[in-house]
C-alpha cells in the first residue's frame, strides 16, 4: 500500500466533524426517491485519480447525492457531468461519464480532490470544518510530487490551495483575486488556475458555459507542454 492510499483509507474513517457525520449518514440513510435502490457510501470522500498526475483538482465538497451517494469524487451528479466531459475532451479522462465508482473511469496524469471530504447541509462549510480537513490536502499535496498546475474549483477550492501552499512554505502568495480564468505562478514549478465551479446553479444560469470550461483545460495543457 502506497503513502497516497494510506492517506485515503485514513480520510474514509475521519468522524472530525460531527455535523457532518450527523448529515452524511442522515442523507445515507433516508436518500432520495430516485436513488432509493442506491447503497449510499455515506463516508469521507477520498481523493481519486492517477499518483503520477500533474494536474490537481481541488473542488468544495461531496453533493449530498452525488459523490456521498457512490463514494468517488465528482460522481453521479451534473456538477460531474460537467467535469469529466471536460477532462475526457481534454484527454485526462478515459471516458466522459463518471456515474458509479465501479464504471472503469480511469484519469490520466489527473488527481481529483477538494476543500472538505464530507457533504455539508445546504453546501455550506463551517471554518472549523474546513480546518479540520485541511491536514488531509495537505498531505495531498506533499504527495503527488509531480504536481505541476492545480485548478481551483470555485472560490472555495481556489483559495484553499493559495492557504495550504502557504501553511507548508511553498509560496509567499498572499490572497489573491479568484476569476474565472485566473493564473498564478505559486512556486517555480507549479501553477494555480481559478475556474468557476460546474455547479448546477453556474452552468443553469450561463455563468460557466462548455467553452468556457474547456479553456481552461486547453490553458492547463498548454502549461503541461511548456513543463515537458
Amino acid at each position: 500500500m502506497t503513502d497516497l492510499q494510506r492517506l485515503q483509507n485514513e480520510v474514509i474513517r475521519c468522524t472530525k466533524c460531527p455535523r457532518l457525520v450527523r448529515w452524511r449518514t442522515r442523507v445515507a440513510r433516508e436518500k432520495v426517491r430516485r436513488f432509493e435502490e442506491w447503497d449510499y457510501w455515506g463516508k469521507p470522500v477520498p481523493g481519486f485519480g492517477d499518483p503520477a498526475a500533474r494536474l490537481v483538482l481541488v473542488g468544495l465538497a461531496p453533493a449530498a447525492h452525488g459523490a456521498n451517494r457512490t463514494g468517488r469524487m465528482f460522481t453521479g451528479d451534473r456538477s460531474g457531468d460537467w467535469l469529466y466531459r471536460a477532462l475526457y475532451k481534454a484527454g485526462f479522462a478515459s471516458q466522459p461519464d463518471s456515474l458509479s465508482n465501479e464504471d472503469g473511469l480511469q484519469l490520466r496524469d489527473c488527481y481529483i480532490t477538494a476543500t472538505c471530504r464530507c457533504a455539508p447541509p445546504l453546501n455550506k462549510l463551517l471554518p472549523a470544518e474546513v480546518q479540520n480537513c485541511r491536514p488531509f490536502l495537505l498531505r495531498e499535496f506533499q504527495l503527488l510530487k509531480n504536481m505541476t498546475v492545480v485548478v481551483g474549483l470555485g472560490r472555495i477550492g481556489f483559495e484553499a490551495v493559495l492557504r495550504s501552499f502557504r501553511e507548508l512554505g511553498w509560496t509567499s502568495h498572499r490572497k489573491e483575486e479568484f476569476s474565472h480564468g485566473a493564473e498564478y505562478q505559486l512556486t517555480k514549478t507549479v501553477t494555480l488556475l481559478g475556474s468557476f465551479h460546474p455547479s448546477q446553479q453556474n452552468t443553469f444560469t450561463g455563468k460557466l458555459t462548455e467553452p468556457m470550461f474547456d479553456s481552461v483545460f486547453r490553458r492547463v495543457q498548454t502549461i503541461l507542454k511548456q513543463h515537458a
